[in-house]
């Protein structure tokens, strides 16, 4: 299968909307939950090794739920 079959074929792919809500919800809940770690570790002052692989971690964590967020977002916006 070619690139482009490859993009025709992800294009027809539906996610059944109840399930990009639940998504939804969840990251939503995910990434509340990060950035309250994120704060409480900047707000602590703490500059152990441990803490700041930890705000890396969580750093790291929080972009990628939004751009999962942002995606499903993309695809709960799609028009049909």
């Amino acid at each position: 299968m070619d690139t482009k079959e490859k993009r025709q074929a992800s294009s027809d792919v539906s996610i059944d909307p109840q399930l990009i809500e639940q998504g939804t919800a969840q990251l939503a809940g995910e990434i509340e939950l990060l950035k309250n770690w994120i704060e409480e570790i900047e707000q602590s002052g703490d500059a152990s090794p441990e803490a700041l692989d930890a705000l890396s971690a969580y750093k790291d964590m929080l972009s990628s739920r939004n751009e999962m967020l942002s995606a499903l977002l993309r695809q709960y916006n799609k028009p049909d």
